[in-house]
């Protein structure tokens, strides 16, 4: 008798050891592995050089839930997370605090998608790098703007902007300025693969000018299918010594972007950019031109055109001319029709 009911305390003990047991798997598995995110939805957070713990902290309450910043504490206080506190871009998501503790400890950071645009300066082109990683706008321009930097990686100042290709690039938040400038070179090279820098060699352009001329196609026309034409007339006044009489390169020496009308009291603005007064390329891209001018320059369409004119119906495309009687009436078309819709 004593000895089934001895049976029977153990029995019972053991289902009191085992409900405490899992109870407490619960529990930390509530703690440590349930959705850091206070929002339910993936946070970030941006750990800077100079934060502590208690900033630190301070920044994971915003996202965070409460059990789940107290498990993130703990586990601060047992590996001394404050002595070895990592800077970078963390995420706050659906998992837990311990995970998320461990990629906070060991700096594993979540990437940045940085997309660099066919963009006109390179003030443009800063602003949005700065707008995604650490380094500041001005930061970058200063680099971009050394003559020491453009030498090292093969430019100048006036063509350093033809290093960056339109693409979408990933980036660790703190990647310092010369990481970014040696993934950007790198990704050039990949960009011009032996095909590209042949045909290049066999048009007779430098992989530079080949994007200076590209820049100048681009800021003709967003219409693809024409761009090789017009590649291919700007070609043929190059080959015949012809000034590119380019009216983009008067707009970008005068700062003047968005205008409709090129004056003719623009055209003797003294810029090495003005292609009405200097001959031959200008000394750079005017802006970072898109593959698909790149790739025009590369592949242009061979014909005896030398002039073009936008055309009088607005739709992004030219009327093209092989003399300058057949260019004037073009052009007289499209004034006239500027004029008709008060634009100045």
């Amino acid at each position: 008798m004593a000895k089934s009911k001895r049976k029977k305390n153990n029995h019972k003990s053991l289902k009191i050891v085992g409900t405490i047991v899992g109870i407490g798997i619960l529990v930390a598995y509530f703690f440590l592995f349930s959705s850091m995110s206070s929002s339910g939805k993936t946070e970030y957070i941006f750990i800077d050089h100079d934060d502590n713990i208690d900033s630190v902290y301070h920044k994971l309450e915003k996202v965070s839930t409460k059990h789940s910043l107290w498990a993130f504490k703990q586990m601060a206080a047992v590996f001394s997370y404050k002595d070895n506190i990592k800077q970078g871009r963390y995420t706050i998501g659906s998992s837990g605090a311990l995970l998320t503790f461990r990629n906070f400890k060991n700096g594993r950071q979540a990437s940045i998608s940085l997309t660099i645009r066919s963009v006109r300066t390179l003030g443009d082109l800063a602003s949005d790098v700065s707008k995604k990683l650490m380094f500041s706008k001005r930061e970058l321009m200063d680099s971009l703007t050394s003559e020491a930097v453009c030498k090292r990686y093969g430019y100048t100042r006036e063509n350093i902007i033809a290093m960056f290709v339109p693409n979408t690039y990933d980036f660790y938040w703190d990647t310092s300025i010369s990481t970014f400038l040696k993934k950007m070179e790198k990704e050039n090279k990949k960009f011009w693969t032996f095909e590209r820098t042949q045909k290049a060699e066999n048009n007779g352009f430098s992989k530079e000018e080949v994007m200076t001329l590209a820049s100048i196609v681009d800021e003709e026309t967003d219409n693809e299918g024409e761009m090789p034409k017009i590649a291919g007339m700007y070609i043929n006044r190059l080959n015949k010594k012809m000034p590119l009489q380019a009216d983009p390169t008067v707009k970008f020496a005068l700062g003047k972007f968005e205008a409709h009308r090129i004056y003719h009291k623009w055209l003797s603005y003294d810029s090495p950019y003005n292609t009405y007064k200097y001959k031959g390329l200008p000394p750079g891209p005017i802006r970072i031109p898109c593959v698909a001018a790149i790739d025009a320059v590369l592949n242009y369409v061979h014909h005896n055109y030398l002039y073009m004119c936008a055309k009088e119906d607005f739709s992004g495309t030219h009327n093209f001319a092989e003399t300058y009687e057949e260019h004037s009436v073009n052009a007289e078309k499209y004034a006239k029709a500027l004029t008709e819709r008060g634009i100045e």
